[in-house]
C-alpha cells in the first residue's frame, strides 16, 4: 500500500517542483469537458501562468485573450485550433485581444499553455497569431556542446516579450555552469529524467514534472538514464530590465 502523505512536489519562495501525483483539477470559464491543472500562476509569486489541459472529443477550449498572450503546445494527440489541425509537437501563439477556440480533440490529447501579460514596446507592433511545428525548428548545439540542443519556437524579434524553447540533453549532458539571471522560467518535462539544482536544493525530475523558477533562482541540470531528457520552457525577454 502506498503512503499517500509522500510527494516529490515542493513549493518554495523562489522555485517550485509540481509533480503529477499532486495534480488537482480546476474549472476555467470557457474551457469545458476537459481536465485542467494549473501548474504555475501568480498565487505562488510567479508572473506567468502555466496549465496542462487533457482533452477529449467533446472538449471546448475557447475565449478571448485580454491583457495576456497565450501559447498552446500539443504534447500528445491532436486537436483543431481556430480551424487548423494541430498534432503533437505543433503549437499556436495568440497575442492579446484575439479570440481562440480549440475543439475536435482526440481522446487523451494534452495541451500545455503559457500565459503572460504582454508589454508593448514603442516602435514595434504587437505580434499576430502564429502557428508552428517543433519538428521543423532546428536544434543547434547549445554553447558549442553537441550533447545539448536548443530549439527556439517563437521569433527572436523585439515585438515578442516571451520566448518558448525546447531543450534536449543527451544522457550525461549538463548545463556548463550554474545560471543566475533575471529571467523567470516555467517548464514541463516531455521526456526522460535527470537532476535539477534549484537554489542549492537538488531534485530528481522526470517526464510530466513542472518547474517554476523565479528571477535569480540559481539553476543547473544534468540528464540521467538511457534516453535524452527533453523539456519545454518559457522565459520573459526583450524588455528593459527596470522601471526606474
Amino acid at each position: 500500500m502506498e503512503i499517500s502523505a509522500l510527494t516529490r512536489s515542493v513549493v518554495k519562495r523562489n522555485h517550485a517542483l509540481i509533480c503529477p501525483d499532486g495534480h488537482v483539477n480546476s474549472v476555467v470559464p470557457g474551457w469545458t469537458n476537459c481536465t485542467i491543472h494549473v501548474l504555475i500562476n501568480e498565487q505562488m509569486g510567479a508572473r506567468l501562468c502555466q496549465t496542462l489541459i487533457t482533452l477529449n472529443p467533446e472538449s471546448i477550449v475557447s475565449g478571448k485573450t485580454a491583457a495576456s498572450q497565450i501559447f498552446f503546445y500539443v504534447i500528445e494527440g491532436h486537436c483543431t485550433a481556430n480551424g487548423t489541425v494541430l498534432f503533437a509537437g505543433q503549437y499556436i501563439y495568440f497575442p492579446p485581444g484575439e479570440e481562440y477556440q480549440i475543439v475536435q480533440a482526440s481522446t487523451g490529447a494534452q495541451l500545455l499553455t503559457f500565459h503572460k501579460v504582454y508589454e508593448p514596446l514603442d516602435g514595434y507592433s504587437t505580434p499576430g497569431i502564429l502557428f508552428g511545428d517543433s519538428a521543423k525548428i532546428p536544434g543547434p548545439a547549445f554553447l558549442g556542446d553537441p550533447a545539448l540542443r536548443l530549439q527556439v519556437l517563437l521569433p527572436e524579434d523585439l515585438s515578442f516579450d516571451m520566448a518558448v524553447n525546447i531543450f534536449t540533453y543527451d544522457p550525461g549532458g549538463h548545463l556548463p555552469f550554474v545560471e543566475t539571471h533575471i529571467m523567470e522560467h516555467g517548464l514541463l518535462y516531455l521526456q526522460g529524467q535527470g537532476v535539477y539544482m534549484l537554489d542549492h536544493q537538488w531534485y530528481p525530475v522526470k517526464k510530466g514534472d513542472a518547474i517554476w523558477m523565479a528571477p535569480y533562482c540559481q539553476q543547473w541540470f544534468t540528464a540521467m538514464g538511457k534516453e535524452p531528457a527533453v523539456y519545454i520552457y518559457y522565459k520573459n525577454v526583450n524588455r528593459f530590465p527596470t522601471a526606474i
